[in-house]
């Protein structure tokens, strides 16, 4: 081979080498720059699986506690429902039986049987020589003309000779509506039959065991 003929070959093996070597550096860096590429890639992916779940827990989370709050807003809701039932129905039962002993205490037979009451036990306990007057409602007096006053003439002829000597006398009064009390005149002492007394006495010894019965009804 001739010299210009290996200078020729010596130029061309040169570009080959060059070119294979910059070949295999494009394709190295191409390489390299795949595959972080696909390293961010994933990374990403991974990312936002990992967001996505983080959002999915959280949502979860937040359901239960939204579910937790709307159980117990509605337990909360029941229970106070519930306790506003039976103090309305607790209400209802005092009215009531306010209502009814109020009913009963303006009957003139009842009225009567429960002054000639006050009259025996006064007479018994405390008037000895005080005065005493026994108060009934004054409505009553209002209301009823010839049959409340003949009422009363009968009650007082039915006391004994010893209480009219003690001087007890009948008296309207508007502080109660019905039913009757005895005072003793000039002194805080007094027997109290009213309307608003017995129905005291009555709910005391009702409501618990009504109370009781509501509780035991709710179970």
């Amino acid at each position: 081979m001739t010299e210009p003929d290996l200078k020729s070959s010596g130029v061309k093996d040169l570009i080959d080498r060059i070119r294979d070597e910059g070949v295999r550096a494009a394709r190295a860096e191409a390489d390299r720059i795949l595959a972080e590429a696909k390293a961010k890639a994933a990374r990403t992916v991974a990312d936002a699986k990992a967001k996505a779940a983080a959002i999915k827990k959280e949502a979860q989370a937040a359901t239960e506690r939204e579910q937790t709050a709307s159980i117990e807003a509605l337990r909360m809701a029941a229970r106070d429902t519930g306790l506003e039932l039976r103090s309305a129905v607790m209400s209802a039962f005092e009215e009531h039986v306010r209502r009814l002993v109020t009913d009963v205490t303006t009957d003139g037979a009842v009225l009567r049987d429960m002054i000639l009451v006050l009259a025996g036990r006064a007479a018994e306990d405390f008037i000895q020589d005080k005065e005493a007057v026994i108060l009934v409602p004054k409505r009553l007096a209002d209301e009823v003309s010839v049959e409340l006053d003949e009422f009363l003439r009968q009650s007082a002829v039915s006391f004994s000779a010893d209480l009219l000597r003690k001087g007890i006398e009948l008296i309207p009064s508007s502080e109660f509506q019905g039913g009757a009390r005895i005072r003793l005149v000039g002194e805080d002492l007094e027997i109290d039959l009213s309307d608003e007394a017995l129905s005291e006495m009555m709910l005391k010894l009702l409501l618990p065991r009504y109370r009781k019965i509501l509780l035991e009804a709710g179970q």
